[in-house]
């Protein structure tokens, strides 16, 4: 959701009330839910010109709103297929149509990445791995940063060589999670894990770990080890970066997050941003990294990675192009 969104949201949902409220908030992911809750806790008071507008905006929305197909998964099917083209539509297909299926994997969305690391660290390297590749990359980083070196490690390995999830398979992951996957061997191979699956949880592990990562799994097989390092991308691969994509990473980022996210980069990343920016900006941007104190490496690392994963939306939009190690030279 868009600030904007969250905060339209936010207003909507307290005009409702409580009971009709929670039947709402039963609809979103967890991610959804804290923002949500972050932005109504946030507001003190609302002019009732603003509830009318917010109010009058979902009724207008509501009226446009009516079922056109019957078909509703093969509409799904034919506009991501048109819009994303067939291999990138293919993997969110998959993601979509096993909503249904995942029931066990979907509860441990809502729960915090120790909990979830403690639930696993008992389990098979392989099991573990089939169950990761469902959550989110920064989800599943912060259960892996609870493993051991040698688990996380094992984990990555199988995590990186994953090609898929056969429904058979999955029969393993009902005696962790329940019932996991239901509809036997009719289900299609899901497209989970792979060599960028591995790449994108790596990048939000943090650097010790993610060399200790990368060098056990180059002990095993150098060329996969590559491969992965290949599709990553840190914060000081910004410097690959034209000025244009640059200056549109910018128009997303806030002056604040800036300050602590290049507090732990090179002098030459910090030239290149300001070089970006029109010469007040830059200014005041320089005075900020000069005023400012020190800060927690834990919170500059985070900031940065929070800033990855704008780049890594704009890469996907398509307004943002990252040089890589594939033989095209993209991302």
């Amino acid at each position: 959701m868009e600030d904007q969104g969250i905060q339209d949201a936010a207003i909507f949902l307290m005009s409702l009330g409580e009971e009709e409220a929670s039947e709402v908030f039963k609809h979103f992911s967890p991610k959804e839910v804290q923002k949500l809750g972050e932005a109504i806790s946030a507001m003190r008071s609302v002019p009732r010109e603003r509830v009318q507008e917010v109010m009058g905006k979902f009724t207008d929305e509501a009226a446009s709103q009516s079922l056109l197909v019957s078909d509703t998964n093969g509409y799904v099917k034919s506009v991501l297929r048109r819009a994303l083209g067939d291999d990138k539509a293919s993997l969110l297909i998959d993601r979509i149509m096993q909503g249904s299926d995942v029931s066990g994997i979907e509860s441990l969305k809502w729960m915090d990445p120790l909990s979830i690391a403690e639930l696993l660290r008992n389990e098979h390297p392989q099991i573990v791995a089939a169950i990761l590749v469902h959550l989110e990359s920064d989800l599943t980083a912060g259960v892996l940063k609870n493993f051991t070196e040698r688990s996380r490690n094992e984990v990555m390995l199988r995590i990186a060589t994953l090609e898929g999830i056969q429904p058979t398979a999955l029969n393993d992951l009902n005696e962790v999670l329940y019932k996991v996957l239901a509809g036997g061997d009719k289900v299609r191979k899901s497209s989970l894990g792979g060599v960028q699956t591995a790449a994108d949880i790596l990048n939000l592990l943090g650097n010790a770990i993610e060399g200790t990562v990368i060098e056990s799994i180059r002990l095993l097989d150098n060329d996969l080890a590559q491969k992965i390092t290949d599709k990553m991308f840190t914060f000081e691969d910004l410097l690959k970066l034209d000025n244009k994509s640059v200056q549109m990473i910018l128009k997303e980022v806030s002056t604040d997050a800036l300050v602590v996210s290049l507090k732990g980069s090179s002098v030459e990343l910090r030239e290149l941003i300001l070089s970006n920016m029109s010469s007040r900006a830059a200014e005041g941007l320089r005075e900020d990294l000069e005023s400012r104190g020190p800060i927690r490496l834990s919170e500059v690392e985070g900031q940065q990675k929070e800033i990855l994963k704008i780049v890594r939306r704009l890469s996907d939009e398509g307004s943002v192009v990252l040089g890589g190690g594939g033989d095209d030279g993209f991302v």
